[in-house]
């Protein structure tokens, strides 16, 4: 096995369980109402992930030559506050204020434009403000779904 097949052999495992898990979870919350879309994506995306493993494993994975330990070190911070983010932020400070936290963090670690550009952060707040409006309606007011509660949100 060359190591690009390694590669995404590696990955697609390492997603497929963590999408199991996340199904298997949602099937154990309670109230169970508020746990109907959740379960319907994370199945859906099981089911991709499985599809994915499958593809991975046979050699049908064409895309790329895998990950360079370089890219791997330009991502990892993002991954990082991904990281936080899912464990520990959304369950303190609540999803929407951690959300818009994460998102402006994430935006400026990648935004080509220098840290103390005045015009950047101005950009930065109205992109991450108007990501969060739409996430806000798309949650909270078509989909209803219940988000994580935290001490201010």
């Amino acid at each position: 096995m060359d190591t690009s097949r390694l590669q995404h052999t590696f990955a697609a495992v390492f997603i497929f369980v963590i999408a199991v898990v996340v199904a298997w979870i949602s099937f154990y919350q309670e109230p169970a109402d508020a746990f109907l879309f959740p379960r319907l994506i994370s199945v859906f995306f099981a089911g991709l992930a499985a599809w994915n493993l499958v593809r991975a494993v046979a050699g049908m994975a064409k895309v790329g030559d895998g990950m360079s330990a370089d890219t791997f070190l330009k991502i990892l911070p993002g991954l990082v506050i991904a990281f936080v983010y899912v464990f520990f932020a959304a369950r303190f400070l609540g999803f929407y204020l951690s959300s818009w936290v994460t998102f402006l963090l994430l935006y400026t670690l990648y935004d080509p434009l220098s840290p103390v550009n005045v015009q950047g952060w101005v950009k930065r707040i109205i992109v991450t403000t108007c990501f969060m409006v739409v996430m806000y309606g798309l949650f909270a007011l078509l989909l209803k779904v219940q988000t994580p509660r935290g001490i201010w949100f």
